[in-house]
C-alpha cells in the first residue's frame, strides 16, 4: 500500500495534466472547426455564425474519428468507462500507450466538431492509461495495476470537474470492484494530488455554481423523490434506446469505420434545430442551473439533445456520457420545476443527481457529484433522495447499467453489487467434514494398496498415530507410485509419510486461507487440526468449499421467524 501511495503521487499529477491537455485539445478543435483559427482559448459553438455548415462539420469530425479507430486503435470507440471496466476485469488492467494518446485526441476532435459528448469518459480512459502505463513500467501485479489505473481515472475526473469525493466514490462504485486499503488509499491520494494541481491548470471553485436553493422541509424531500423516480425512468429509457440504436448500426452492410459519420448527419440536423445540443454543453448545464433558459430551449435540450446523443453514441464514435446525462436529467427536472412553479435550477440539480445514479448504478456518486459541481453541500439530503429513488427504479426495471450493458453484449456479465465474500468470514470448522476417515500409521503399504483398490471413497486420506496426531496424507498418486516402484509391501505408513510438507489448517482459519492453501499446494483435501491437542478433527475438501456458497444462498432465500 505504501508503494502504491508513492506511485499515486505521480499518477495523480499525470491525470491532472492529462485533463488539462484534453481541455486544451477540445478548445483547439472547437476553434479550428467552428471559427477557422488555431487557438486554445475557450470557445462556444453557439457563438459561431457558420450557417448550414453546422450540418457538415460534425460529419467531417466523425470521418476523422472513424479513420483513427480503423487504422489507429479501435479501443478509442465508445464512451471510455466500459472500456476501462473491461480492461480492469478482463485485461489485467493493461492499457497501451496508443490508447493514452489517441483517446484524448479522438475525443477532442469529436467534441470540438460538435459531438454531443462530455470530457469525463475520455479522461477516465486517459487517466487510467497513464496509471496503467506507470504500473507496467515497474512490472507490478494485475491488482496493483488496477489500483493505479483507477487512481489515474479518479485524478483525471477530479481535474476536469473539481469533484474529488465524487471521483473517489465513482472509483469505488464503478471501477475498483473491491474495498481494500491497498486500492482505496492510493485512489484518494491521487484524487487529492490532482485537486491540488487543478487551480494552476484548470481553475478553482465549483464548476457550476448557482444561487437560490431551498434545502429544508418535507415537501422538498417528497419533490426530490418524485424527480428521482421520473429521471430514473428516463435513465432506463435512454439506456434501452441507446442499445437498440447500436443494434441497428450493427446491421448496416458497411464497415464500422463509416458509422460515426452516418450518426453525425443526425447530429448536424440537430444542430440546425438548436445549436445548444452540440458539443459538451457545459454552458447549457450552467444555464439550466441558473434557470435562465427559455422553456423552448429547455425542451430542445430534453428532446433534440437526447436524439443526437443516442444516435452519435450508438454509432461507436468517441465521447463521454456524464455531461449529456447531466443535461438530459437536468432538462427533464427543470421542465417539471417550470410546470409546478418550483425553482427550475434546484430541480435541475436534483435531476442531474438522479439520472447519473439511475443510468450508471452509482447512487453515492450521483448525489455527491451534483453537490460538488454546484457547491451546494447543504442540498445533499435532497440529492440523495433523488439519487436513491432513481437507483431503485433502475435496478427494478433494467438488468444492467448503461455502462455494463455494453460489456455484457460481448458475453461478459458484470455484477455491480458489493457483498462480503463468505470465504472471508466463515471458518474452516464451520464447513469441514468432521470425524473423517483416517488411516493408521501402523497400516502397511500392502494394506493401503488393497484399501485404495477396493473400498476407498476419496482421493486421499490423513494418516495419524495412535493419539490421532497428523503424520501426513496418502493419496491415490502415492499408491500408484508405490506400485510402479515396487515399494516394500510390509513397510508401515508412518515410515514413508512425512508431515514436514503436509498442509493443514486450524478450525478457526478463514475458509479463504484454506482455499488459498489448496491452490498453492495442489492438495484438494486439507486436514483440520485442533491446535491445542494436535489431533485431526476434520477434513476440508473442494466439495466442502461449496458449502460456503450454499450458506450464502440460504441466507438470501430462507425465510423464518
Amino acid at each position: 500500500m505504501l508503494f502504491l501511495i508513492a506511485a499515486s503521487l505521480f499518477v495523480g499529477t499525470g491525470g491532472a495534466f492529462g485533463a488539462w491537455a484534453l481541455l486544451k485539445l477540445i478548445a483547439i478543435a472547437t476553434n479550428i472547426f467552428w471559427f477557422g483559427r488555431f487557438s486554445a482559448s475557450p470557445a462556444l459553438i453557439t457563438d459561431s455564425s457558420i450557417g448550414f455548415g453546422v450540418a457538415i462539420i460534425p460529419v467531417i469530425g466523425s470521418l476523422i474519428i472513424g479513420l483513427m479507430a480503423r487504422f489507429g486503435s479501435d479501443k478509442i470507440r465508445g464512451h471510455g468507462i466500459p472500456e476501462a471496466i473491461e480492461a480492469i476485469l478482463y485485461g489485467e488492467s493493461r492499457l497501451s500507450p496508443k490508447v493514452a494518446f489517441l483517446k484524448p485526441l479522438s475525443s477532442a476532435i469529436s467534441i470540438g466538431s460538435g459531438g454531443p459528448f462530455g470530457a469525463e469518459g475520455p479522461i477516465i480512459m486517459t487517466g487510467g492509461a497513464i496509471g496503467s502505463l506507470f504500473a507496467q513500467c515497474f512490472h507490478l501485479s494485475a491488482a496493483e495495476r488496477k489500483t493505479l489505473l483507477v487512481a489515474g481515472a479518479a485524478a483525471g475526473m477530479t481535474a476536469i470537474f473539481g469533484t474529488p469525493v465524487a471521483a473517489i466514490l465513482l472509483a469505488v462504485e464503478v471501477l475498483l470492484f473491491e474495498w481494500k486499503p491497498r486500492s482505496f488509499v492510493p485512489v484518494v491520494v491521487a484524487a487529492l494530488v490532482s485537486l491540488a494541481w487543478r487551480p494552476l491548470l484548470v481553475g478553482s471553485g465549483p464548476l457550476f455554481p448557482f444561487h437560490g436553493v431551498p434545502v429544508t422541509g418535507w415537501l422538498v424531500m417528497v419533490g426530490a423523490a418524485g424527480i428521482g423516480l421520473l429521471v430514473g425512468l428516463e435513465a432506463v429509457l435512454l439506456s434501452t434506446l441507446l442499445y437498440r440504436i447500436e443494434d441497428q448500426f450493427h446491421r448496416l452492410p458497411i464497415h464500422w469505420m463509416w458509422w460515426p459519420a452516418l450518426g453525425a448527419i443526425v447530429v448536424g440536423v440537430g444542430g440546425l434545430i438548436d445549436a445548444h445540443v452540440l458539443g459538451a454543453g457545459y454552458q447549457s448545464i450552467q444555464d439550466l442551473l441558473n434557470g435562465s433558459l427559455a422553456t423552448r430551449v429547455v425542451f430542445a435540450l430534453f428532446v433534440v439533445k437526447a436524439v443526437v446523443w443516442l444516435v452519435a453514441l450508438g454509432s461507436g464514435t468517441s465521447g463521454g456520457v456524464l455531461a449529456p446525462l447531466l443535461i438530459l436529467g437536468g432538462a427533464c427536472a427543470s421542465l417539471v420545476g417550470l410546470a409546478v412553479g418550483a425553482n427550475p435550477g434546484f430541480c435541475a440539480m436534483l435531476g442531474m443527481a438522479g439520472i447519473l445514479s439511475g443510468a450508471m448504478r452509482a447512487p453515492l456518486t450521483g448525489a455527491v457529484f451534483a453537490a460538488e459541481l454546484t457547491g451546494h453541500f447543504d442540498s445533499l439530503p435532497a440529492a440523495f433522495a433523488a439519487s436513491v429513488c432513481a437507483y431503485a427504479v433502475s435496478v427494478l426495471i433494467m438488468r444492467r447499467s448503461i455502462l455494463t450493458e455494453k460489456i455484457s453484449r460481448r458475453g461478459r456479465h458484470i455484477l455491480q453489487e458489493y457483498s462480503v465474500d463468505p470465504f472471508d468470514f466463515l471458518q474452516a470448522g464451520q464447513i469441514m467434514t468432521a470425524k473423517p476417515e483416517m488411516l493408521s500409521g501402523s497400516t502397511t503399504i500392502g494394506e493401503t494398496i488393497a484399501f485404495f483398490g477396493s473400498t476407498a471413497k476419496h482421493r486421499s486420506y490423513p494418516v495419524t498415530n495412535d493419539d490421532g496426531r497428523l503424520l501426513g496424507l496418502v493419496s491415490r498418486s502415492d499408491v500408484l507410485r508405490w506400485q510402479v516402484e515396487n515399494a516394500p509391501r510390509d513397510s508401515a505408513l508412518s515410515d514413508v509419510v512425512s508431515d514436514a510438507s503436509q498442509p493443514f489448517a486450524a478450525p478457526q482459519a478463514p475458509v479463504g486461507v484454506v482455499a488459498d492453501l489448496m491452490v498453492e499446494t495442489g492438495v484438494g483435501r486439507i486436514p483440520i487440526v485442533d491446535p491445542s491437542t494436535s489431533r485431526v478433527i476434520g477434513i476440508l475438501s473442494r466439495h466442502d468449499l461449496l458449502k460456503a456458497r450454499r450458506i450464502g444462498v440460504e441466507a438470501e432465500r430462507a425465510r423464518s421467524r
